[in-house]
């Protein structure tokens, strides 16, 4: 008979086997973590990267943003921004997308630098292109062999002691210029190029008075014979502008939202009008009465089928020889008044023209994406109508009816 005792040992031996087969692989488990650990704290596992090829240039990069703390003049400004768009010419040839998306910053920033810095990173992936190189050098080298010109402009008046002296002048009514264009829906730029024809036309008919007396203090020439204000309004044409904003029939009828602009607040409109007009301290309403002439203008002409709203230097002309002599047709001509400045002769209109698209004075007058806003149909308010008819100083003002009379000793002042 088999002793059963004999099996035991069999047992024992596969028992023995498994626990031993745990104890290494806990053993196995135990080295791995250790190992692992002991890596990690070396730092082996850090991915150190690589430099980028491009690193010197990039530093380049960066480092122009010292220059930004540098006190640049005016004159060094320009010249790094002829730099760049000279740099955007060659991208527009070669790369039009890029060119179009730096061009867009430069025009939201004020800063030659940030353009510099993107024309810049952009050129980190034109070294390999050949023709680009050679497109910008050879431009590079077209533009240092032409020797700088002495006029700064390429406009002969805006070069001028005239052009200087007025513009702080205009400046000094930039907030009354940008309301105006407000109220009456017109771009002030447009509002503004009405304002330099009519003032560089009176500087030069009182040369003398204009560089002693008001040039000094920055000062605009205002009006007050004949015609009205900084802007030579006459009166039949500001009666005229105040019929056509209450005139639903008529060809210049702005639209409900400006129809109560000109309110009076007595009964005596003519001594209202003209002290509004030849107000030495506040011009805005000169500024809303040109509004409304470029407006009901424009109007005029868009109701026959000629859309002249985006033609600054017809609508200057308009305003200059008034509503009388707006007749709409296909082929209007730029004109007006002829005003000579330092040996040149110009028309009105030119220079309204060349103002409006000079750049000039563009952070302040900005270029709107239309030049005209249309009627909502919102009339002004009680309480905006009244805050507009306080827009009147209490300044002494010439003699209304002065320029009839012929006798000095009548003429008062």
């Amino acid at each position: 008979m088999q002793n059963p005792k004999a099996k035991q040992p069999l047992k024992g031996s596969v028992g023995r086997r498994m626990f031993n087969i745990v104890v290494y692989a806990f053993a196995i488990a135990g080295f791995g973590i250790i190992a692992a650990w002991v890596i990690f704290k070396l730092g082996l596992t850090n991915n150190k990267g690589g430099v980028d090829s491009n690193y010197r240039y990039l530093m380049s990069v960066a480092e122009m943003e010292e220059l930004e703390d540098a006190e640049l003049t005016p004159q060094q400004r320009n010249a790094i921004w002829l730099e760049q768009y000279l740099k955007l010419a060659a991208f527009g040839k070669f790369y039009p997308e890029n060119a179009h998306l730096i061009l867009e910053a430069a025009e939201q920033s004020d800063n030659p630098l940030v353009v510099d810095r993107m024309i810049a990173a952009a050129s980190l992936y034109t070294d390999s292109s050949d023709a680009y190189n050679d497109f910008l050098a050879n431009l590079k080298k077209v533009y240092e062999s032409r020797k700088p010109q002495q006029s700064p402009t390429v406009i002969p008046w805006m070069a001028t002691t005239e052009w200087e002296m007025l513009k702080p002048s205009i400046m000094k009514d930039s907030a009354l210029l940008v309301e105006a264009g407000r109220l009456t829906g017109v771009e002030p730029r447009l509002i503004v190029a009405c304002l330099v024809g009519e003032q560089i036309r009176l500087f030069n008919s009182n040369r003398e008075m204009v560089k002693k007396y008001l040039g000094p203090v920055k000062m605009l020439s205002v009006q007050s014979q004949f015609s009205y204000g900084v802007n030579g309004i006459k009166e039949h044409t500001a009666r005229a502008v105040e019929e056509h904003l209450k005139d639903s029939t008529s060809e210049f009828y702005m639209g409900k939202r400006y129809e109560n602009l000109l309110d009076f607040r007595t009964d005596n409109h003519e001594m209202e009008r003209y002290n509004r007009l030849v107000d030495y301290r506040n011009h805005l309403y000169s500024y809303i009465y040109t509004g409304c002439i470029l407006h009901q203008t424009m109007l005029q002409w868009k109701r026959a089928g000629f859309d002249i709203s985006d033609r600054p230097d017809i609508l200057c002309t308009l305003f200059n020889v008034g509503f009388s002599q707006s007749h709409p047709h296909d082929a209007p001509r730029c004109g007006g008044s002829h005003i000579s400045v330092d040996g040149h002769l110009y028309t009105f209109g030119a220079i309204g023209f060349d103002f409006y698209y000079s750049g000039d004075l563009a952070s302040a007058f900005p270029y709107w994406k239309k030049r005209f806003v249309e009627d909502d149909g919102k009339p002004l308010t009680a309480e905006e109508i009244e805050q507009l008819q306080n827009n009147v100083s209490n300044c002494s003002r010439p003699e209304k009816g002065l320029e009839y009379k012929t006798d000095p000793e009548t003429l008062t002042w």
